[in-house]
């Protein structure tokens, strides 16, 4: 039976969720500074497959977890995988509030693929919300306005890679639980990134053990807890609280690594959560859909 609607405790779930995020950035920017990219991306799916054991087995072992759709999952989990190396690339690169608000442009390159590919109607809130995050990429990236910054373009197809992502796992929850897409995700991307981190690994020194556990639990619970608050309020309620990651994360990019934002960036920002806020005018996102970043 589903959860009775409770604004109070959905936003609980999404306060957890935002903090899992920021924590998830500062762990990200702490472990790509020691390791690189592809080892602390292995290390989070290697630890965050036994932070998910318990649900594994909860929901009827390893037995449950097959599916009949394996290129449905590493399909979805090579492009998963491109996403969030690019993403902790561009961590290192650029301020956090840039990052964050260029990675909200991920839902209208949702609405554009969904159209493509899942056959959804271009109504005309989803084409105002695509025509306004673009702007605001432009406004943020400001390309003709001397060289353009490696970090923003990296991140803007961390974006449209999570943007695939999404759809991908719009297709899977068809016939998969969460737990089922987790697990997958967790096991393909352990598989595919196990060459390049060995690569250049490196053992991790013992003060860095902390921050690599963080960002292996946080990637997990910012995505449980989002799904949580989804099982109390619909999406348009849930989605313009997770757009308090923008300012927040630019406190957290002031208070600790002394970043600035201009004004092209706080404007190119409001106009892609503007955006959202229009792509919002659908039905609710179900709560499988959180599996995707």
């Amino acid at each position: 039976m589903a959860p009775t609607p409770s604004i109070p405790k959905a936003a609980f779930w999404m306060a957890l969720s935002i903090a899992s995020f920021l924590a998830m950035s500062v762990a990200g920017r702490a472990t790509t500074a020691e390791l690189n990219v592809f080892q602390v991306l292995e290390l989070r799916s290697v630890i965050g497959f036994f932070i998910l054991l318990p649900l594994v087995l909860k929901s009827g072992g390893f037995a449950a977890m097959r599916t009949q759709r394996p290129l449905a999952h590493i399909a979805r989990n090579v492009i998963h995988y491109t996403g969030q190396a690019a993403w902790l690339y561009a961590l290192t690169l650029i301020p956090l509030a840039v990052l964050i608000s260029i990675e909200f442009t991920t839902p209208i390159w949702t609405a554009i693929l969904a159209v493509t590919f899942l056959g959804e109607r271009l109504s005309r809130p989803k084409l105002a919300a695509v025509v306004l995050g673009l702007i605001g990429v432009v406004v943020i990236v400001r390309p003709g306005v001397g060289s353009v910054d490696p970090g923003h373009l990296i991140v803007l197809g961390a974006a449209v890679c999570f943007g695939i992502s999404v759809v991908l796992v719009k297709s899977l929850t068809r016939t998969d639980s969460v737990v089922r897409i987790i697990f997958w995700m967790l096991i393909t991307q352990s598989v595919v990134g196990l060459v390049p981190a060995l690569y250049e690994w490196r053992n991790p020194p013992l003060e860095l053990w902390p921050w690599i556990v963080l960002i292996a639990f946080t990637g997990m619970s910012s995505h449980f807890c989002m799904a949580r608050a989804l099982t109390y309020a619909d999406a348009t309620v849930i989605s313009p609280m997770d757009f308090l990651r923008v300012p927040l994360s630019a406190l957290v990019g002031w208070l600790l690594y002394q970043e600035q934002i201009d004004a092209f960036t706080a404007g190119g920002a409001l106009l892609i959560l503007m955006g959202n806020l229009l792509n919002l005018q659908r039905k609710p996102a179900q709560p499988a859909e959180v599996a995707a970043s």
